[in-house]
């Protein structure tokens, strides 16, 4: 009992209890439930025994343990060394003793020699119960929240949850007011430059072509599955609209007599496709932290985004 009382632990000793209305079975079995774990320490006697011949002792064992309680058993090392007074007189009650220890050593046990042994296993075991098996505890009369505030708080916890699926089916919908914007197979006209060396300096010629919403989307979207820099989403629209502008940078290439000239898309019209995407709701920005030398800006797919990109990229069977 002391050792328990050291652990902030509350014992419920049967002996603790004055007699009640209820019969006694009944009074152990409430006492029980009302535990958090179930400790039994057995030395030399079976114990007072019920009407059906088992003491109460091992049905309260029986029962702790049918009920799922945690259980710690504590036995005598050498119960041949206590006094006789202290044990069974008869062979029954020697040998229901014996087959009750053979029970619980099926389960979590220990041995115990003196009242400081037994404290002392005792207070390890119920550390090891406790962080294997937490229990609920007892709470200060003036810390249980009132019918009330229960009711208000289920009820809170209740809108809390709806609250979240709501929000969670508007994530993967597209925004209110987006129906009037440009997307899908919507065509944009992209502004793209080719540009090449001669001295003293750079020069620069314009060239146009177009993609759909659903292409450059098709295009950029699987960076964006975890993330992606601005540099690396340009070079893959780039490495899209090549083909489409190739013969007007060979006949400019042949006009000029150019061999080193380079093409990429309009800082202009890589910045309407961000906004566009972003606006459409597809995209986001990255709020993962990062170095403060690294001045790239990054982008990600929203969870509307990441379901578009799957209807655009899935591969359907045939037929």
């Amino acid at each position: 009992m002391h050792v328990l009382l050291e652990l902030d632990c509350i014992p419920s000793g049967m002996e603790l209890f004055p007699a009640a209305d209820e019969d006694q079975w009944s009074l152990i079995k409430g006492v029980i439930d009302d535990c958090d774990y179930y400790i039994v320490i057995i030395a030399g006697r079976y114990g007072s025994v019920g009407a059906d011949g088992v003491s109460y002792t091992e049905m309260e064992y029986r029962y702790a343990v049918a009920n799922g309680k945690p259980v710690a058993a504590f036995l005598h090392s050498d119960p041949g060394s206590i006094p006789r007074k202290y044990t069974e007189t008869t062979d029954e009650g020697t040998a229901k003793l014996q087959a009750f220890r053979e029970l619980v050593q099926q389960k979590m046990c220990k041995n115990w020699g003196t009242p400081h042994e037994l404290g002392s296993v005792v207070a390890r075991s119920l550390n090891q119960l406790r962080k294997k098996h937490p229990g609920v505890g007892w709470v200060r009369g003036d810390q249980v929240p009132e019918r009330e505030a229960t009711a208000e708080i289920l009820d809170l916890r209740k809108q809390i949850e709806q609250l979240e699926n709501s929000l969670q089916e508007i994530r993967v919908k597209a925004p209110p007011g987006t129906e009037h914007l440009a997307q899908g197979n919507d065509s944009f006209g992209i502004l793209c430059q080719v540009k090449w060396w001669d001295p003293p300096g750079f020069r620069r010629r314009s060239l146009t072509t177009s993609l759909s919403w659903n292409q450059i989307f098709y295009t950029v979207s699987p960076l964006l599955i975890h993330e992606a820099a601005e540099g690396a989403m340009s070079r893959a629209l780039e490495d899209q609209l090549l083909p489409k502008v190739r013969d007007q940078i060979t006949e400019l290439q042949m006009k000029l007599g150019l061999d080193n000239a380079k093409f990429s898309i309009s800082s202009e019209s890589f910045r309407t496709i961000i906004v566009q995407l972003r606006a459409l709701g597809l995209i986001g920005k990255s709020t993962r932290t990062r170095s403060v030398k690294d001045r790239a800006k990054y982008w990600t797919l929203t969870p509307f985004g990441d379901n578009v990109m799957t209807r655009l990229r899935a591969i359907t069977r045939a037929g």
